[in-house]
């Protein structure tokens, strides 16, 4: 039997990524990458800082761009391919990425009229521009909707679904107006290579619609009328005109249809997965399975685990969300995460510019010090806090510096406080009973910065496993369309044959988990002082502490 393929598309922050996949045991044969066209490294930006939104334009182009690359990528380094061994697609997006859509399901950015309009653009998931919404969403869910609420870790967040609609219908009444619908980025793109768009042929993703707009059957899918409707009476005549058709990635969308077929090469008809998040597949793609969390770390980062359905689960403040089927059928998924880790780093770097300061520069000399030997602690807020605050107004904060502190010092700073973000999540996990037995790590960060996974391992007193694939958020799409093309009869097949672990493991250190447990001390003492209203304290004896440690240290 000739070998079998599938393709991931992994559509990101700044790019889409094509993946083609051997189906037998996970090879991955070919991968290509664009970079999309519009705004500053595929992101419109304005003066707003808080304002982050894409061209729905990017994303045809780059899947057929990248598709074409790839099977001639494997054409060249595969004796005999042929693009008629590939049997199946899958695809993860970033999210919750909602973007306007007209009866026909077309973006409404593809309108002459809209064509300098920022919100008929998708809106891409760190965009915070609706926080004023997203709080006025979490007082009326708490008042009226407490049991919806709870799914979603008690607070709704302006990187999601209705707060982002709501905003616009405030402040660009033209567009939501204009628009049928509205439809997250990892259901348009399946939707737009199976012919599927209008919306009596449409199928929604489980992913994006529970963990970001609400959507579970025990209260009949959506958030009913009258909640929305209190929101905004617009808000709850969209309801009507939601997704109908909502499933798991055990299921297809439909097959691509021969227009794409005949722009890619690739055999019309080959089913096309429900499409879902990056973290969600990433999981998939790094052999999520209960007790496992696997950290997928980019521009931020996503923390997921699933725990079967079947089982009794608390609901956990703070989470991104607990939904049934959202990663694996027959699980439940557990989202949580942090608003910014390498947007961080790059931040200091790119922004701020430090003499001498590219990340290998700063890392190399950030590798030289020891464990609180700086002085220094930072909170890693610089983008908002996801988890377990779920507070988009909330800033980076760096404390201890001196006159003679160097960039070295606060690169390694920053990079610890994003582990102690990391620790709070396990933590808030294992509170509400959620075990996690092994951490697994994916994405650029934990691929190429050793350090960082070190640190990681020191602050949480956990080894630091790493996926065996650099590109898991592609492999666990190229995984779904396995499943569904019938390569594999079920996703604990398809994970055994096509997923695997790196061989080295970052091991804590008992010295420096010591000085780390004193310093997540300080960190949860501005965390709660800075983060809660509940908190009552006092901050003066933090400086000093940070002395004493570093003084320690030092000697």
């Amino acid at each position: 039997m000739s070998a079998q393929y599938t393709i991931g598309l992994d559509y990101g922050t700044n790019s889409v990524r094509a993946l083609l996949v051997d189906t037998a045991d996970g090879r991955e044969i070919a991968t290509a990458i664009w970079g999309y066209e519009h705004g500053h490294a595929g992101v419109v930006l304005s003066h707003d800082p808080n304002l982050a939104r894409q061209h729905p334009a990017d994303y045809l182009k780059g899947a057929e761009v990248t598709i074409v690359q790839a099977l001639a990528e494997a054409s060249r380094s595969v004796s005999g391919f042929q693009p008629e061994q590939v049997v199946g697609i899958g695809v993860d997006t970033t999210g919750s990425t909602p973007l306007p859509v007209d009866a026909d399901g077309q973006p409404l950015a593809f309108r002459d009229e809209f064509s300098g309009n920022p919100a008929a653009l998708a809106w891409l998931w760190k965009d915070h521009t609706s926080f004023a919404e997203a709080a006025e969403i979490t007082a009326l869910g708490l008042e009226i909707r407490p049991q919806i609420m709870a799914k979603i870790g008690g607070i709704y967040s302006s990187e999601w679904f209705y707060s982002k609609i709501l905003h616009c219908l405030r402040t660009a009444p033209e567009v939501f107006d204009a628009a049928y619908s509205w439809i997250e980025l990892a259901d348009f793109v399946p939707a737009a290579l199976t012919g599927t768009l209008s919306p009596n042929k449409f199928t929604a993703g489980i992913c994006a619609s529970g963990h970001k707009a609400m959507f579970n059957e025990a209260w009949g899918g959506y958030p009913d009328k009258e909640f929305l409707s209190r929101l905004d009476p617009k808000l709850g005549a969209l309801r009507d005109h939601l997704p109908k058709r909502v499933r798991a990635v055990d299921s297809s969308v439909g097959g691509l249809t021969a227009e794409w077929a005949k722009k890619t090469g690739l055999p019309a008809g080959i089913p096309v997965a429900v499409g879902a998040f990056d973290a969600h597949l990433g999981a998939i793609g790094a052999g999520i399975k209960p007790g496992t969390l696997v950290k997928i770390i980019g521009t931020s980062t996503c923390d997921i685990t699933v725990k079967r359905d079947s089982e009794k689960l608390a609901d956990v403040p703070g989470l991104c969300g607990i939904v049934d089927g959202s990663v694996l059928p027959g699980y439940f998924g557990l989202e949580a995460g942090q608003s910014a880790v390498g947007d961080i780093f790059e931040w200091f770097v790119g922004y701020v510019k430090p003499e001498g300061g590219s990340h290998e520069a700063l890392t190399a000399g950030a590798a030289k010090l020891q464990p609180g030997e700086s002085g220094l602690l930072a909170l890693d807020w610089n983008n908002g806090n996801r988890t377990i605050l779920v507070d988009q107004r909330l800033t980076g904060l760096l404390v201890g510096q001196t006159l003679y502190t160097t960039p070295a010092e606060i690169y390694r700073a920053l990079i610890e406080a994003t582990a102690y973000g990391a620790l709070t999540i396990i933590n808030r996990f294992e509170e509400y009973g959620v075990t996690i037995d092994q951490i697994v790590n994916c994405g650029g960060i934990a691929e190429k910065s050793p350090l960082t996974m070190q640190i990681y391992a020191d602050v949480t007193g956990r080894p630091m496993k790493i996926s065996r694939s650099a590109q898991t958020p592609a492999l666990g799409a190229a995984i779904a369309a396995a499943v569904v093309a019938g390569a594999h009869p079920d996703f604990a097949s398809a994970q055994k044959a096509m997923t695997g672990l790196k061989t080295d493991i970052f091991e804590p250190t008992p010295g420096p988990h010591a000085v780390y447990r004193e310093l997540y001390s300080i960190y949860r003492t501005l965390h709660d002082a800075f983060g809660t209203k509940a908190w009552q304290g006092n901050l003066y004896d933090v400086m000093k502490k940070l002395i004493d440690i570093r003084n320690r240290v030092r000697k």
